[in-house]
């Protein structure tokens, strides 16, 4: 089947969430200590030099246009709705997520994966992101079909001058601490400009980080659609603004979770080459959370997997959904010592200084 790459998969996968004033003054410091500490990276391919007789605005633009033919991250799938088409429909039969047992409950410690040495036997091939003759591109594409699946970052934020309102999905994100709530978003170099949302974050320090539940992902990836600046997403998408309280971006109504948070500090990268943008890290400090009523615990402090339905990224356009989950406990060695052979060998060689 055409395009069978790009099918939209079912994974297993297990999603959790576990003030600040002055935030835009210390955007401001972090962004120029970043610009005097650069790191650098490999160029991509490069511009077609412009005419000597350019004007230097004129060079400029030709190479940010060189660049943007050059720029292969948004997939051009011209038969995507045939293709589609030919596959079986979306189910919306609301089929509780199965949960299985694991797919070694009788594993034990020193096993490994128990599949009669098959994994262990695997050969790998060697690769040089920075190789003179990879394109970016193919880094790009290596990475989000390897590190799958990943959360939907889908954050809200309002221009410096507060005029427009912008919406974006992004694929660089992840929670990274509960105690304070810290999130991280990644931004990636691009020709020209840079990102809405990330001009957004420097001019205000504030956003709404929101989940993405499955029946919202059509709207969601509208989204992405690279508008002219000043253009808001929520007209695009047709999402429903709802109130925040400790920052000014708006929420996203139909999202089950919610995460106010400010900007906490933001780290530059030098772009591949002048007609890019940089690249950038943004660490967000959560203010806030709002969770749909009826989707989490008295106490605040679990969220209702059937509820949420979490959408999962996977490589290049595919998607996938929650069917089925299973659950393993973590350990610990003074429990596990006592019924493991295995442990109580590793803990004598210790004891008496072996390796």
């Amino acid at each position: 089947m055409a395009n069978s790459g790009m099918m939209l998969a079912s994974v297993t996968y297990t999603c959790c969430f576990s003030s600040q004033t002055g935030i835009p003054q210390v955007v401001a410091r972090e962004v120029e200590r970043a610009r005097r500490n650069i790191g650098t990276f490999d160029s991509v391919t490069p511009a077609t030099p412009a005419a000597s007789s350019s004007s230097p605005d004129e060079a400029a633009a030709a190479a940010t246009k060189a660049a943007q033919a050059n720029y292969k991250i948004v997939q051009d799938i011209s038969n995507f709705s045939q293709t589609e088409a030919s596959r079986a429909p979306f189910d919306h039969t609301p089929t509780p997520i199965a949960v299985t047992q694991s797919p070694y409950p009788s594993w034990t410690y020193g096993q490994g994966v128990p599949d009669h040495g098959a994994s262990a036997r695997k050969l790998h091939r060697e690769i040089d992101p920075y190789a003179a003759s990879r394109p970016a591109i193919h880094n790009y594409r290596l990475l989000v079909s390897g590190i799958a699946p990943r959360p939907v970052g889908f954050l809200s934020t309002v221009s410096g001058d507060g005029a427009t309102k912008n919406l974006a999905p992004f694929s660089y994100f992840q929670v990274v601490d509960h105690d304070p709530p810290l999130f991280i978003v990644g931004f990636s170099s691009r020709p020209g400009r840079a990102k809405d949302t990330y001009r957004n974050l420097q001019a205000t320090g504030e956003c709404v980080i929101n989940t993405v539940s499955e029946g919202m992902i059509e709207a969601v990836n509208a989204t992405a659609i690279d508008a002219p600046y000043g253009v808001s997403e929520w007209e695009v998408s047709g999402l429903t603004e709802a109130p925040s309280s400790t920052v000014t971006p708006s929420r996203v109504r139909e999202s089950v979770f919610s995460v106010e948070g400010r900007v906490l500090e933001i780290k530059e990268f030098a772009a591949h080459s002048p007609e890019m943008s940089v690249s950038a890290v943004v660490l967000i400090k959560a203010t806030r959370f709002w969770v749909e009523e009826g989707a989490v615990d008295a106490e605040g402090s679990h969220i209702d997997f059937e509820k949420l339905r979490p959408v999962a990224q996977l490589g290049g356009v595919a998607y996938g959904r929650i069917t089925s989950t299973f659950e393993r406990p973590r350990t610990r060695w003074e429990v596990e010592v006592e019924k493991s052979e295995v442990l109580r060998e590793l803990e004598r060689k210790t004891e008496g200084g072996g390796n």
